[in-house]
């Protein structure tokens, strides 16, 4: 009792962590429109699902998961046409930690779309959990080239 008079500062601050620990993972588990990476996979897998990269350019060029299609969440607004085609697919966004993507997913909410998730942890979870990247195109100088 003593140790928790001397450290109430301490004891205040663990106790504040653990319920904002507590209820932000009761909040992931009831958000369904947040994808594990492995759940990404299967849903990929199984009801052909497509992965929007929302990140910049040069993000996505360091590194993205394989056949996503890459549109910056700056564009969203201007190119959710190009996506018109695939409103019957379940739609995986994605960017670096699961923020922007979230907010493209509101974007695209409001023009209609409905099969919407967002990769948990984004390109970030993804790496870790062991999923494979693609980390690039051949140079445009390069494509022409036979081999």
């Amino acid at each position: 009792m003593e140790f928790l008079q001397q450290n109430w500062h301490w004891a205040t601050l663990a106790a504040v962590s653990g319920t904002w620990l507590l209820f932000e993972t009761i909040r992931a588990k009831a958000d369904k429109t947040l994808l594990s990476p492995i759940e990404a996979t299967m849903l990929i897998n199984r009801e052909d699902a497509v992965v929007i990269d929302v990140r910049d350019q040069g993000e996505y060029a360091q590194g993205h998961i394989p056949n996503a299609r890459h549109i910056p969440l700056a564009e969203i607004d201007r190119r959710k046409g190009e996506l018109d085609k695939l409103r019957d697919r379940p739609l995986i966004l994605c960017c670096a930690s699961g923020a922007r993507s979230a907010n493209a997913i509101s974007a695209l909410k409001k023009a209609g779309f409905e099969k919407l998730f967002n990769l948990r942890g984004g390109i970030y979870e993804w790496e870790k959990a062991g999923q494979p990247l693609d980390r690039g195109r051949k140079p445009e100088k390069e494509k022409g080239k036979k081999k």
